[in-house]
């Protein structure tokens, strides 16, 4: 069975924020792939392999997704062991879903992962995370 990895976005202000920065950095690949590096290695590393994703938490709301395609160990100039995601370019957004603050990133089983947008929600505009929040508050979106 999969497992979820949940992440805080520090820095963007709504879904578009996190594709215009995927953009705008050079991947650390030429294959295009996507790349966060983390501090600390999932122990559950085969459960996350097997089509789990990381959920990103914008504002306070889990607004999207990435799939992570593999796990790259890493080591950083202090000589550090990190855990590099190498993530699907294609970032999914989900249902708003609100979330507490966090450090570091946290597992996420996926019965209780927000679903994928469907249909014509899935191009509409990004909400303001505040709003989506409050209407996720509300049951009704």
């Amino acid at each position: 069975m999969s497992l979820n990895i949940l992440k805080l976005c520090v820095g963007c202000e709504s879904v578009d924020d996190l594709i215009g920065w995927h953009r705008s950095h050079p991947s650390a690949f030429a294959t295009g792939e996507r790349l966060h590096v983390t501090r600390m290695w999932p122990k559950r590393q085969d459960e996350v392999l097997d089509g789990g994703s990381l959920y990103w938490v914008i504002k306070g709301v889990i607004l999207c997704r990435q799939t992570i395609l593999r796990l790259d160990e890493m080591t950083g100039a202090d000589g550090i062991r990190r855990c590099g995601l190498v993530l699907d370019p294609q970032v999914t957004r989900t249902e708003a879903a609100p979330r507490r603050p966090f450090q570091g990133w946290r597992y996420l089983d996926p019965t209780d992962s927000p679903p994928d947008l469907r249909g014509t929600a899935r191009d509409e505009p990004t909400l303001p995370p505040a709003m989506a929040m409050a209407l996720a508050e509300l049951g009704v979106r």
